[in-house]
């Protein structure tokens, strides 16, 4: 080592980690989360590996991250899990980012961004300009619009010509699973959707489960998982009995003096 320290990555164990994941979670999608520079481990690496291995999408946490990506040659799909600020909006479009939009004035600011890129197409017709997911918080409470906007923020989205490719939420406390929350923020999910069903609104790619309710609760799947952790070789917590096994992709080394 050129240090008396040093982190090693290894590659394999993400790969393994990825296909087991895709295996067990099909026929949903796999969404693998390389925000924080994959979590540390690297996200060009990461992310090559884990689009080999099986996964349909990426995401990321920042309009940077995904920009970073694309510069590097990754043009699978990268989600964006959330809202990006207004003068944002332009460099997540050049980069083809699929964004997160949970308020009117976000939604109102993507289209703006999408009609000044190509004039007209943002406003042209409903859904058939950049594609965006609906973010609904269902008790999390980080991101995400009330359950009772959802329909109307959806509407919104359909008539500033934007495109609703999703519609998803995220789970509180998915890693411990005797908790009541998971079951209560699902139910309140799939309220929103047949809400939305309801007023003529296709909801697209329907989402909620992170590491753990793509683990730990098959009723979360729906049409795409979002894994992050578990990625990496990481349980969602301590002591959880998983129903695959996960390698650790992250270890450190150093001499003792």
């Amino acid at each position: 080592m050129p240090r008396h320290a040093a982190v090693h990555v290894d590659l394999d164990a993400v790969s393994h980690n990825v296909a087991a994941l895709r295996s067990h979670v099909a026929p949903a999608e796999l969404c693998v989360v390389v925000k924080a520079d994959g979590y540390g481990h690297g996200a060009e690496d990461v992310a090559a590996v884990a689009l080999d291995a099986g996964a349909d999408r990426l995401a990321v946490a920042l309009v940077e991250e995904g920009q970073e990506l694309r510069d590097m040659g990754i043009d699978a799909p990268i989600l964006l899990l959330s809202q990006p600020p207004a003068d944002a909006m332009a460099d997540a479009l050049a980069a083809e980012l699929t964004i997160t939009v949970d308020t009117a004035s976000g939604i109102d600011a993507a289209a703006a961004a999408a009609s000044r890129a190509a004039p007209g197409i943002a406003c042209s017709g409903p859904g058939d300009g950049w594609s965006v997911h609906l973010k609904v918080d269902t008790g999390m409470h980080r991101v995400g619009c009330a359950p009772h906007e959802a329909v109307g923020l959806a509407l919104r989205i359909l008539d500033r010509g934007l495109a609703l490719e999703g519609t998803f939420t995220h789970l509180a406390v998915a890693d411990e699973p005797t908790r009541p929350e998971t079951v209560g923020q699902l139910s309140r999910f799939h309220a929103v959707l047949e809400e939305m069903a309801e007023a003529g609104v296709d909801a697209g790619v329907r989402h909620a489960a992170n590491s753990a309710g793509a683990l730990l609760h098959p009723d979360a799947r729906l049409d795409m998982v979002r894994v992050g952790i578990a990625t990496y070789g990481v349980g969602p917590a301590p002591d959880l009995d998983l129903p695959i096994e996960l390698h650790a992709a992250m270890s450190v080394a150093a001499e003792v003096s």
